[in-house]
């Protein structure tokens, strides 16, 4: 039986997931959560990160009963039933397999609008080869890689705040501390909530670290402790750039929505850091397409490996690296898609999944610590039904604040993965395969 080694620690599961998030795309997307919100992005941030800290001490609790590589897959097929933890796998195959394009073909299009000389589609090859030849090697290439990924990440985003608190203090008239970008007289709360759909966006990355339980040294403990600190880390950092970004530009008017943080940039730090900004970005971008083509390659390893999906193709890891190469491989073909698609296409469904798999994971934990719990006293009646109801009930409010075309195509790739259950289940009559993650630990 293939097996993967356990080498990673705490430290370099935060960063792995840190890396998944991007910290900077909160630059990269602050235009389009502007004028979603009308000039109120942290206030969206805030409001995802309550949504998605509940979700995330969901994860932990599931991770600690089932300290098992499969992420949401695993935790609903053990607390709920197998084949509804297919469905719950299928929705996350739709972010594991359709982000790595995404994040490479936003990636592409900034080098494109900088270099217009040079070919889009030349971009997104190159972000594709040299992607998945380090993930080819292996994981741990791809950790060292990550940390000097990241610090240039919180360079530019240092650099980005320094530069909006000098320009705000040279206004007399413009004050550093205010509770307007999270509070005002005409703030509307769908507004937020759409925002804040969009925001999670930059919040993905918490949960794709539980793909990585079979690789992580003491995993029950490792992976709920890495997961509430991903999301906490994460939140703040996109609360606070957005605070003082918000604060030197509150108008949510733009000459480009999509490059806001260009018009930006350069208003604060003329042209020299808007090249900085470009470069931390592109940085950004190839962090975490290389975490997103891990963790999706990782989560078709254990999908095939016990017979879900192909396992002569899923199920096999290279004889030298020990690496998921033909996962990888998979991930790679599914982003040549990018060459034809737009970024509009490419990321308005991929939420979609994010959140039916996040309501999936808060209802397990209702299912397996409450429902299946032997106490239920005051204190597990917070903490295995009421949190994970919260959790639920705010993925789902997310999830109907998604743009209509997004809820379409994230139910088109739903309909697809209920017709392979049948026909995997032979029309539901029996259960899908059984995967035993434990033999491969």
């Amino acid at each position: 039986m293939a097996r993967l080694q356990r080498t990673l620690s705490l430290g370099s599961v935060v960063l792995f997931g840190i890396a998944y998030m991007t910290p900077i795309i909160v630059l990269g997307t602050f235009g389009i959560l502007a004028q979603s919100t009308v000039g109120m992005v942290p206030a969206a941030y805030l409001a995802a990160l309550v949504a998605m800290f509940f979700t995330a001490m969901s994860y932990g609790r599931m991770a600690a009963a089932f300290p098992v590589a499969g992420s949401a897959y695993s935790y609903v097929r053990k607390a709920i039933s197998p084949k509804l933890g297919f469905i719950a796998g299928w929705a996350v195959l739709l972010d594991y397999l359709f982000l790595p394009m995404a994040i490479w073909l936003i990636g592409a299009a900034y080098l494109h609008s900088a270099f217009p000389a040079v070919p889009q589609w030349i971009w997104v090859l190159t972000f594709i080869g040299i992607t998945s030849a380090i993930n080819i090697v292996g994981l741990k290439l791809a950790n060292g890689i990550n940390a000097l990924l990241m610090l240039v990440q919180f360079l530019v985003l240092i650099a980005f705040v320094a530069l909006c608190v000098h320009y705000v203090g040279g206004d007399a008239s413009t004050p550093l501390w205010s509770v307007k970008p999270f509070f005002n007289g005409d703030m509307q709360m769908p507004l937020i909530m759409s925002g804040a759909a969009i925001a999670c966006y930059s919040f993905l990355g918490f949960d794709a670290v539980s793909t990585l339980t079979e690789e992580t040294r003491d995993p029950r403990r490792t992976i709920p402790r890495a997961i509430m600190l991903i999301t906490l880390i994460g939140g703040l950092i996109f609360v606070g750039v957005s605070y003082f970004v918000q604060i030197a530009h509150p108008s949510f008017q733009f000459d480009s929505v999509d490059s806001a943080a260009y018009e930006i940039a350069r208003n604060i730090g003329g042209d020299l850091f808007v090249s900085i900004f470009l470069i931390g970005l592109i940085v950004g971008q190839f962090a975490s397409g290389l975490s997103a083509q891990a963790s999706g390659s990782r989560l078709l390893f254990a999908m095939g490996r016990d017979g879900v999906l192909p396992k002569s193709f899923f199920g096999t890891l290279h004889e030298r690296f020990g690496t998921p190469v033909n996962s990888i491989l998979l991930c790679a073909a599914v982003a040549l898609l990018a060459l034809k698609l737009d970024v509009t296409t490419s990321t308005s469904f991929i939420n979609f999944g994010a959140f039916l798999a996040f309501s999936l994971v808060n209802l397990s934990v209702i299912f397996h610590y409450w429902i299946g719990g032997e106490h239920k006293g005051l204190r597990e009646f917070v903490l295995f039904l009421l949190f994970p109801f919260i959790g639920l009930a705010a993925d789902l409010w997310l999830m109907v604040s998604l743009d209509h075309l997004a809820i379409y195509l994230g139910l088109s790739w739903l309909a697809i993965g209920v017709v392979y259950l049948a026909v995997l289940t032979g029309g539901f009559r029996r259960q899908p395969p059984e995967m035993d993650f434990q033999e491969a630990t």
